[in-house]
């Protein structure tokens, strides 16, 4: 065995002693290429691949079992081995005493033996490793060192927490790439790190990254999740907490941890009855498992919440120090060390003790109290560990300061200043408070303005204050802010009781109490005292950094009062010197834009800072972006360009100017300046709106191609840019033509977002809600193109998969039930919108409340029309097209609003009507395609006939028709010409109608060209049976008197059942086929299929008309009235063949007074229609004189004014 073989191997199990198994089976392969011939290389490989397999070194375990007893002396030593790298001391201890037995020299195995009985037993474990005291030192000072792991949370001991969160990152980099899969070492990275980084935020959110990794390779480890937990609770995300730990004890239900951690959370969060109950549970488990420093901790916070006595308190808050101290006593200086001394626990208990220390310093003489002895203790200790731990340095400059040695605490507060944190809020303010306690006045005035000017968060019960607020009851915002004003002592710099003051909520935080207290005030309209609040809070910090707060605030007040001059007073009163000159500049913009529509104005407020800071980025982004809001993009540019010379690496900078390029049309100048951008910084953002404007310019190669990347990094940023990026693309490959492309694009997107939203409700669960909404949005695009492809199983369940994400999302909901519709399943589209019953009364009710909710919304607007229409209920319409016509002055011109109204003009037979206000809504993108093929069909068939009917069509007197049958063709002709395809080849409806075109000239030829065009598009297996191709080749049949053809073709679709898409070919193909058997007499299957008809659609007057003829056949004259009743009605009394029947069924009837009613209709709007005057008008006048003079009582005292009441009946009919 050589040099380099043995320097391998130790490195080996160095690595697997430590758990870098990725690390292992690197150094396992460079073994093997060296030596190719030691199999022993093979051995460790294969070792670092199971060995975070369970179930694979169960299986090794019991293969052991088998050979141990023929195995060779080597063959037991690596045995050995394998057991103790699988943390199974005493196996491991047998198989190589075994070996030694065999061989006692053998060396490897006599190492071996000495690590197990290192690292075998506990107390060797305790003892080990004391040449590590002051590791930290040494290995700072070397360069290598740097590197370590035990160096990085070196610099987290020094307080260099910038330095500590780079050297953290960078390790972190490390690890994902040298040991991707150690669970235990990202577990136990973030672990460390974590308790040794005072809360520090940056620190915090790359601890968690470290164990959500960790969680993420080993989802089923109850430690690793509650360590998330605690991490959670660390950052005061109480949600997330809670969560971790609950989920910890799923997968470990006796975790002691977890249930602590709940009960934690439930204490900050003020739920102490249920964290009682949980107390009294783990007490009873700490009785049989020993006592815990949390659990006791918990219970002493819960006593306090509780009343109890100091004392009990106070002996609680001891028991749990002592338990805390026994798990790390004896323990050398090294990273065991630092995790079971978990300096952040210690410091909770030192800030308990807090609560019951004096207020004031102690006076010369006077004993310290115990708890800050205790404190002292607890401290001490933990800011030797940890010298540069803020808050433990800051705490004990506190106790110093309360143990009466000012000089000692100044000294303290001196240090944390000028070598640790020279940003340090806290330490500037108590250092404030030591002045003043040393009556140094001035001095405390600086201190305390320094202090004031680095610290601008609020606290805790400003925090509550204003989500209050932000969820509208304002009553109890204002309470909490009246406690928090209550908690604060510090009323005047110089006033005498300030040395007696025990200052809890820093200045800064009650200058933004005052604020919020006064916004409240103003909220609820109670000027007086808001006016109050703000006077009281200027003199308290008159001459302070935050008395401009207070003068923008009052401004704020005056434009409340709508008071703007003053406004705009107060604000200039803010120097250009001030810190807050910029944002007094910034509201003065804002109140000459919205408040007096002052353009010119405004924009010179930005002018005023870019004049005062020439150099600052911010002010010429400022006034860029003022600009673009005044439609002034050329200047915009101007300024954004300025800006990125201060900074041109700001990639947001680039975005707006390529914004900007858009706004100007400058496509060209656009492209080439976000190409330049993303060869300078390729950032997604840029590669995506560069894209959507290749897009626009219907460049779609190039966009396809900007699009087209790897997204390597599974961090949740870049997860959302893939899937927002994915979804892009898909829309550039449905607008040219690759639908195919595009839904499997979807999908991926779909695949990538639902990622998003399992990392997001981890890391960030405030912007979920967004990101649901997106994924609504992509299942809605996928939902569209499966319907267009007539897959509407795939369609119905990303509609619904839409809705479940975004309830809000109501065009999914309508769509979803529109396609339960299409496929005839009434009862789950019932469900869908909660239908109450069979029919479609309920979807009426539905979209009544959906326009009583929002009476702008067309597209529900124009269901409802569409679902009257098929109820025969036009009159519950009207009122929803009145209030959306009187909802806003421009209703009249919207493009939605026309159509809809269009739709309603068109169904209730006024088809001219219907033209003019559909040719408004032309243009529209939204509404533009729906209007003209209205405008097609319409133009068709502006009289409502039956094409290629033979019953009444060719019988029909209708003379006028002629006229302008011709002129309607050429309209439809030329709109036609106007209907865009859908891309993909699947919509044929265009062809459809030209051929319909065809066939409404009914002209021989055309005929026969529509016939031959028709039957090439059913030879395609596609459309076979498509209605609306049987449709047509069925009507060129019987325009060319082929009878039995038609009706052999339309047999084929007698029976389909109904459903939405094809309702309107479905409905004429069962009416001509009625039409066949109503000429054949076969009027038993007529009125079967008739009566299909009218159950989907009520107002079908056609339908009617065929009923009533029927039934006036079968000399049925009542209903036959009836029906023909409903088809004049449904024509809109327009239709004259039809009032003629119903005029003569009502005289059939002996209903004269009716018939005559009718015919003078008929003849009021067709004054010279044959034979109705002669043969049902006169003839009606006649028998009902008859009829009354046969019904006048013989011994009538008034005979001659009844038969004047008679006459004068009949003769108003006749005016």
């Amino acid at each position: 065995m050589n040099d380099a073989d043995i320097l391998l191997k130790a490195k080996i199990n160095y690595y697997c002693r430590e758990k870098y198994y990725q690390s292992m089976q690197t150094t396992a392969t460079e073994g093997l290429k060296k030596f190719p011939g030691d199999s022993v290389y093979k051995f460790y490989f294969g070792l670092g691949l199971v060995v975070e397999d369970k179930e694979k070194v169960a299986e090794l375990d019991l293969k052991l079992k088998d050979v141990r007893k023929r195995a060779s002396e080597r063959a037991l030593y690596y045995a050995g081995v394998f057991l103790f790298y699988t943390g199974r001391y005493d196996k491991a201890r047998e198989y190589i005493d075994r070996m030694l037995r065999l061989n006692s020299l053998f060396k490897e195995g006599l190492i071996i033996k000495g690590w197990i009985e290192l690292l075998g037993s506990k107390e060797s474990r305790d003892n080990k490793g004391k040449a590590a005291i002051q590791y930290f030192d040494n290995v700072l000072s070397t360069a290598d060192g740097k590197k370590d792991i035990d160096a990085l949370f070196g610099k987290a001991k020094e307080g260099n927490y910038n330095e500590a969160s780079s050297k953290i990152s960078d390790f972190y980099r490390e690890m994902e790439l040298y040991e991707p899969k150690n669970a235990n070492l990202f577990y136990q990275t973030g672990q460390l790190f974590c308790r040794l980084c005072g809360r520090n935020t940056g620190i915090l959110q790359q601890t968690f990254n470290m164990t959500e990794q960790a969680v993420r390779l080993d989802d089923q480890n109850a430690e690793y999740m509650t360590e998330l937990g605690y991490q959670s609770l660390l950052q005061l995300k109480l949600k997330d907490a809670v969560k971790f730990y609950k989920n910890a004890t799923k997968l470990d239900g006796t975790s002691v941890a977890a249930l602590t951690g709940i009960v934690s959370c439930q204490l900050v969060e003020g739920q102490f009855d249920t964290a009682e109950q949980q107390l009294e549970f783990l007490r009873e488990i700490q009785m049989s498992i020993g006592p815990s420093a949390e659990l006791l901790y918990l219970h002493a916070v819960l006593a306090k919440q509780r009343k109890k006595s100091t004392d009990e308190i106070i002996r609680l808050l001891d028991e749990s120090f002592h338990a805390h101290v026994t798990t790390f006593k004896g323990l050398p200086l090294g990273i065991n060390y630092y995790l079971l001394l978990n300096p952040d626990f210690l410091l909770l208990l030192v800030k308990e003790y807090l609560s019951y220390a004096p207020t004031r310093p102690l006076n010369p003489g006077q004993s310290v109290p115990t708890v800050v002895k205790q404190c002292l203790a607890i401290l001490e200790p933990v800011t030797k560990a940890c010298p540069g731990m803020l808050d433990g340095l800051y705490l004990l400059a506190k106790i110093k300061y309360l143990m009466g040695n000012a000089k000692a605490a100044a000294s303290a507060l001196q240090h944390i200043i000028d070598n640790v944190n020279s940003t340090y809020s806290d330490a500037y303010l108590l250092m404030a408070q030591i002045q003043l306690y040393q009556d140094n006045y001035q001095q405390a005035s600086h201190y305390l303005e320094v202090g004031l000017s680095y610290n601008f968060e609020p606290n805790l019960s400003h925090d509550q204050s204003t989500n209050t607020k932000k969820e509208g009851d304002f009553e109890e915002a204002l309470k909490t802010l009246d406690v928090a004003l209550n908690l604060s002592g510090l009323k005047s710099l110089k006033a005498p009781s300030a040395r007696k003051t025990r200052t809890e909520i820093s200045s800064t935080d009650k200058a933004s109490i005052y604020l919020e207290l006064a916004e409240i005030h103003r909220l609820l309209n109670q000027h007086a005292e808001a006016g109050k609040a703000m006077e009281e809070a200027k003199k308290l910090f008159a001459g302070t950094a935050e008395e401009a707060r207070f003068t923008i605030a009052s401004a704020e007040l005056a434009l409340g009062r709508d008071d703007i001059d003053a406004a705009l007073n107060l604000l200039r009163s803010i120097g250009s010197n001030h810190p807050f000159y910029m944002q007094a500049r910034e509201k003065m913009a804002d109140i000459y834009l919205n408040h007096k529509k002052d353009k010119r104005m405004f924009a010179s407020c930005y002018r005023e800072i870019i004049e005062k800071f020439p150099k600052n980025t911010h002010a010429y982004i400022l006034l860029g972006d003022a600009y673009m809001s005044i439609q002034e993009p050329e200047l915009a540019i101007e300024n954004y360009e300025k800006a990125l010379k201060e900074s041109p690496r700001d990639t947001s900078l680039a975005s707006k100017i390529g914004q900007a390029l858009i706004k100007t049309h400058n496509y060209g100048k656009a492209i080439n300046y976000y190409n330049e951008a993303i060869k300078n910084d390729d950032q997604s953002f840029m590669r995506y709106d560069l894209a959507e404007l290749y897009m626009r310019l219907r460049q779609y190669d190039k966009a396809d191609k900007l699009l087209t990347q790897t997204y390597s990094n599974a961090d949740l940023s870049t997860m959302i840019n893939e899937s927002k990026s994915l979804m892009l693309l898909a829309t550039v490959y449905q607008k040219s033509g690759n639908i195919s492309s595009a839904i499997k694009t979807l999908l991926k997107a779909k695949e990538v977002q639902s990622r998003v939203l399992k990392k997001a409700s981890i890391e960030q669960p405030d912007i979920v809600a967004e990101q649901m909404t997106f994924a609504s949005k992509l299942c809605t695009n996928l939902a569209e193109h499966a319907s267009t492809q007539k897959e509407y199983d795939k369609a119905i369940a990303f509609y619904k998969e839409a809705v479940n994400c975004d309830e809000k999302n109501t065009q999914a909901m309508l769509d979803l039930a529109h396609t339960y519709m299409i496929v005839g399943d009434l009862d789950a589209s019932q469900t869908n919108l909660n239908f109450f019953k069979n029919d479609y009364d309920s979807a009426l009710f539905h979209f009544q409340q959906l326009l009583d909710r929002k009476p702008d919304s067309f597209d529900a607007l124009a269901r409802l029309i569409e679902l009257a229409r098929r109820m025969g209920k036009f009159e519950d319409v009207i009122p929803y097209l009145e209030h959306a016509e009187h909802l806003s002055s421009r209703s009249v011109n919207e493009p939605g609003f026309n159509c809809c109204k269009a739709l309603y003009e068109w169904y209730i037979g006024n088809p001219n009507g219907a033209l003019k206000l559909f040719n408004k809504a032309r243009k529209d993108n939204e509404w533009g395609q729906r209007a003209v093929r209205c405008m097609i069909e319409i133009s068709l068939n502006p009289d409502n006939i039956l094409l290629g009917g033979q019953m009444f069509e060719d019988s029909d007197p209708n003379y006028d028709r002629l006229d302008y049958q011709e002129a309607a063709l050429n309209t439809a002709d030329k709109l036609l010409k106007e209907l865009k395809t859908i891309p993909g080849g699947c919509d044929i409806s265009p062809l459809i109608l030209n051929n319909t075109l065809l066939l409404a000239t009914r002209q021989k030829s055309f005929v026969e060209k529509a016939l031959n065009e028709l039957m090439e598009i059913s030879s395609n297996d596609l459309f076979r049976d498509h209605v609306g191709v049987i449709l047509g080749i069925a009507t060129a049949y019987m325009l060319s008197k082929q009878v039995p053809r038609a009706r052999n073709q339309l047999k084929r679709i007698a029976k389909n059942a109904w459903n939405f898409e094809d309702a309107e070919d479905l409905e004429r193909s069962w009416l001509l086929l009625a039409d066949i058997y109503t000429q054949s007499g076969k009027y038993d299957m007529a009125t079967e299929l008739l009566r299909r008809v009218l159950t989907h659609n009520r107002s079908c007057a056609k339908a009617y008309e065929y009923m009533g003829y029927i039934m006036e056949k079968e000399q049925s004259y009542r209903d036959a009235a009836i029906n023909y009743e409903l088809a004049w009605r449904y024509s809109n009394k327009a239709n004259p063949t039809i009032g003629y029947k119903l005029a003569f069924n009502y005289m059939k009837a002996k209903r004269y007074v009716d018939a005559i009613d009718v015919s003078q209709a008929v003849l009021a709007r067709y004054p010279n229609y044959p034979k109705i005057r002669k043969d049902i008008l006169e003839k009606s006048r006649s028998n009902l004189r008859i009829m009354q003079s046969k019904n006048r009582p013989e011994n009538s005292e008034f005979p001659l004014q009844q038969e004047i009441a008679i006459n004068l009946s009949i003769s108003a009919f006749h005016l």
